[in-house]
């Protein structure tokens, strides 16, 4: 068997390529990752995705496993807590972000994970949307479809959740598969 070919981005670190092949990209309809998938993408504006998934772990631990409810209970203390935890990034305007969109979950959604991910699915009409790239610089950052989710989502009351980080999780979860066309993980080679 050949060597497998895999997106340029996601080589060069083995945290990157465990994440593309097994994760970036896949169907994800778990309505709580989807929200973590939010959460960390607004983390991680401005900085290298790495970055993040090296702090993932840390950060599933510190926000209670992306549990909307409990992180909507959070107070000034939890904030104090989060902003002195090395262990992910210590933006207060980011955790405060993140305690406001699981308010904005929970006043829309309640507890139905199941709800808030049909919700996010059905910008893309419930099922993933192919594309093909042939070059990194064919793959675009946002699309009328984010900033249709993006604006959806801040009517809402979400924050740090612009297109192209509605974008980026899209493709995160596999909502859009941007996997060069020459990728083993492309949907066209599976």
């Amino acid at each position: 068997m050949g060597e497998l070919y895999r997106c340029p981005w996601s080589t060069g670190d083995p945290i990157y390529i465990d994440y593309h092949d097994k994760e970036w990209g896949t169907p994800n309809r778990d309505g709580r990752r989807l929200f973590e998938k939010i959460i960390l993408e607004g983390a991680q504006a401005g900085l290298s995705w790495i970055q993040i998934l090296k702090r993932r772990e840390e950060y599933r631990d510190a926000f209670d496993g992306f549990d909307p409810k409990k992180i909507a209970s959070y107070d000034e203390e939890d904030v104090e807590r989060l902003v002195s935890n090395p262990g992910i990034i210590r933006n207060r305007a980011k955790i405060k972000s993140a305690i406001n969109n699981a308010r904005a979950f929970v006043e829309h959604f309640g507890t139905d994970e199941d709800a808030f991910s049909e919700f996010l699915w059905s910008f893309v009409g419930g099922s993933p949307i192919v594309n093909l790239r042939e070059r990194m610089d064919d793959v675009e950052s946002s699309t009328a479809t984010s900033k249709e989710m993006s604006d959806a989502l801040r009517g809402l009351g979400f924050t740090f959740i612009g297109p192209t980080t509605c974008y980026a999780m899209m493709q995160a979860a596999g909502m859009v598969d941007d996997h060069l066309v020459t990728c083993f993980r492309h949907t066209a080679n599976r």
